[in-house]
This record gives C-alpha cells, structure tokens and sequence, in this order.
C-alpha cells in the first residue's frame, strides 16, 4: 500500500500495527511482527528500564525493519525509559495513558515519530494540539485499559475521523481483515491489533494464558475496576471477588488492597489464571488457534485484500 499514509509514516509495507502489550509484546513479537510487514511494538510498561534496552537491542538483531516502543506516561520511571530510547535510537514511539504533550516536543526534537492513544473525539484533538505524528482511536473492546466513556470503535473512528487531519489508526475489537476493511470504510488509515497476538507463539504471555484466550467465549470478558481505571478483564477467581467488591460499594481504597501489586503479571505472566488479572479484549471469543505472529499478519491481511475487492464488485 504504497500511498497508505501509515505506510509512508513508518515506512512499512502492510497498515497493521502490534499493540504494545505489557507482559506479551517484547522483542520476539515485535521482531517477528515488523519482519512480516506490520509495524511491531515492544510494550515497555511491564519492564525496568534496563530490561527495556536490551528488548531494543534484541529487537534490532531480529530486524532491519522498523519498529517501536510503546509508553504509558504513567509509568513511575518514565524519564528513565525515554533516555534509553533516545539513546538505543528508536524511531517510532507510541503513548499513552497521559497528556502528549508532556513528551512529544522531546522526543520529535531527537527525530522520534509519535503516535499517541485515545478513547475519544477531546483527547484526539489534544494529540493534534500537542503535535503528534498519528493518532490511535482504541474503542471500548479493547484489552487492558479503556475509556471511561465507553465508546465503541464503530462510533469512535468516523467521529475522530472528522475531528483531526493526523493519520488514524483504529484500534479495540479488531482482529481479523473482515474487521480491518470495516476500519478503513469508517475512515482508518491503519489498524491496531493486539489480543490476535497475545496467541501468538512470539507472545510472551505465559502458555496458560495463551490457552484461555483460544478457549474464550463470547461474554467472558468485562470491563471492571471503573472506579480505578477501566480495565478489559477475562473473568475468573479474581474478576468475581472485584466484581462482588464494586457490587456491595467498596471505596477506592478497598479496590486498590484487592488489586494489590503484579496481579498482570501474575496472571498474563506467571500463568496464574486464578489469581491474576488477565487482560484481553472482546475478539479473543473468536481467537481459536496459535499461530506465529507473521501468519497472523498475512491471514488479515490477505482477508482485508479480499474484502475490499468484494466490496467492490457492489459497485457494478
């Protein structure tokens, strides 16, 4: 797609971009995803700062092409990794979970591409403001972290769309081509896919956590710890004893002790699939196998060409 805005942008050769997963998207991911055409992206937020260079060097081993690190501006040591990326020379870097312009002057002043993630039409805005590079538009079926305004991808993309001129990239639910093709007719230049790779051999979540995902069924994910921050869970021994909490009225402060520390780590890491918390979105109902992340890339790929062409034929 040779006049794909995000193609131009990254400079690679297929619109899909790897989420940056914490505690599944390291080097083997990123590497593998980058090698197939995608754009790949280490997910820094599960690792200290040292640990996050040597991904970026193992990264540049695996491949020539381009990739980057993603960054929740919440994490506590977060001047410590931006050094590390300007020193590894990383080209493109992904934020989220804060204010963009908090670093985006920075990191453009050291020729970094930045893209920044959102969940709505004010914060995409912002991003345009504070002069980002492209934008990502995560919708309310996403993993991990969501808006609190529960916005769904189909109602979020076409109204960013018409919000700001930056590249977009839709994100939340996707994770076939079928989905990627309907992305594009609501105005995406690319997408984001994250839960397809978590099942991933390259992933590295824990095999346990891998097998819970190919064995999910519709509705066994939900949204939960919104008086935290909003979280994507798979349900399990720790979602029912949150979810029982929030139901009888805990405070805060009785959801932060009942999360405690590491429970991602935990569960998406260490396997623990009672105890921890497992984070996936709500594609993972239609994720049955694990195959390698460049096979991933190509399925949705190919299944987008081909979508696109059927949609053409409508036409005549």
């Amino acid at each position: 797609m040779e006049n794909n805005l995000i193609c131009k942008l990254f400079n690679i050769q297929i619109p899909i971009v790897q989420a940056g997963m914490i505690w599944c998207s390291g080097w083997e991911l990123a590497s593998a995803v980058s090698n197939a055409g995608g754009l790949g992206i280490i997910g820094s937020g599960s690792m200290y700062p040292e640990v996050l260079r040597t991904h970026i060097r193992k990264c540049k081993q695996a491949t020539q092409k381009p990739f980057g690190v993603n960054v929740p501006l919440l994490y506590p040591n977060i001047e410590e990794h931006m050094a590390v990326i300007i020193e590894e020379g990383v080209k493109i870097v992904f934020t989220s979970a804060g204010n963009p312009k908090t670093w985006t002057t920075h990191l453009k002043s050291n020729g970094i591409t930045v893209v920044h993630v959102v969940s709505g039409i004010k914060f995409a805005i912002k991003c345009e403001e504070a002069g980002v590079d492209a934008v990502v538009a995560e919708g309310f079926e996403a993993g991990g972290h969501n808006g609190r305004d529960e916005t769904t991808t189909m109602v979020l993309i076409p109204q960013v769309r018409k919000a700001i001129r930056l590249p977009l990239i839709a994100a939340g639910g996707i994770g076939t081509g079928v989905q990627m093709a309907a992305a594009f007719a609501l105005g995406a230049d690319a997408v984001q896919v994250g839960s397809r790779f978590v099942a991933t051999p390259e992933s590295s979540a824990h095999e346990n956590f891998k097998h819970a995902v190919i064995n999910t069924k519709e509705g066994d994910t939900q949204v939960t710890l919104k008086q935290l921050t909003p979280v994507r869970l798979l349900k399990n021994k720790f979602f029912t004893e949150v979810d029982a909490a929030e139901k009888r009225g805990a405070t805060q402060d009785e959801l932060s002790q009942l999360l405690g520390r590491a429970r991602a780590k935990k569960g998406m890491f260490e396997g623990d699939l009672e105890e921890g918390e497992l984070e996936i979105g709500q594609i993972s109902s239609a994720i049955k196998t694990i195959i390698p992340a460049g096979e991933v890339v190509n399925e949705i790929y190919s299944e987008f060409k081909v979508t696109i062409d059927q949609l053409k034929k409508l036409k005549s």
